[in-house]
């Protein structure tokens, strides 16, 4: 738990001053962190939906053209899948022997690979909407052997769903909502939290069948 509040507590601190983050890294450094996060396990932590949100609300309060934006970030998108796939059709069961870091945890691997097994292969699209699932997704489905022409398939359609609708959203909300830049703050801690809340639900219910499990007559018996 403990986890996902310093997720969330990151992501707020990275984005207190979204629309000057987003002027300082350009569509360029959009894009890398785009791909970071979908292609790169050490990308787990970076906030993609609130910097989504915030690059198309910037674009709006810019006056700028938004379409340049969305189509490079469409393409990071499906790049970083594709190299997560990639490194998890390498690696294979290889990466569940790797040792446990900062920026590595064998725990993310199992809960995508959860999320994979009830999802099948629309865990590719669903999966850019979940923070860390996203960014383990790809790999998982490499390390199962998903046929490269589904997964790809699949990547880009979570790829165009995810980009066109954040960040469309942000551009249009600043485009017929005055003053929206006021309220900035609340809607990132809501993506924020309306991001990560699908992880938090299944980790307290997973909690709780342990309890269960734990304090069954079966289990005590076993003890």
């Amino acid at each position: 738990m403990d986890g996902f509040i310093d997720l969330i507590q990151m992501g707020i601190m990275l984005l207190k001053q979204p629309e000057t983050l987003v002027a300082a890294v350009g569509t360029v450094g959009l894009a890398l962190i785009v791909f970071a996060e979908t292609g790169l396990l050490v990308g787990f932590f970076l906030p993609g939906d609130s910097l989504l949100f915030s690059a198309g609300l910037f674009f709006a309060s810019g006056d700028l053209n938004i379409w340049p934006l969305i189509w490079i970030l469409t393409t990071a998108a499906i790049a970083g899948d594709a190299t997560g796939y990639w490194i998890g059709r390498t690696l294979g069961l290889k990466l569940y022997e790797r040792p446990n870091s900062l920026l590595f945890k064998k725990s993310h691997l199992d809960q995508t690979r959860e999320f994979y097994d009830k999802h099948g292969g629309k865990t590719i699209v669903l999966a850019r909407f979940v923070p860390i699932i996203r960014t383990f997704a790809p790999t998982v489905a490499g390390v199962a052997g998903m046929p490269y022409r589904s997964f790809f398939n699949y990547n880009v359609l979570g790829a165009f769903l995810w980009i066109w609708s954040l960040t469309l959203a942000g551009f249009l909300l600043g485009k017929v909502v005055p003053g929206i830049n006021n309220y900035i703050h609340a809607i990132v801690v809501g993506i924020v939290i309306v991001s990560v809340l699908p992880i938090v639900l299944k980790w307290m219910k997973s909690r709780q069948s342990r309890t269960v499990a734990a304090n069954s007559p079966d289990a005590s018996k076993i003890s």
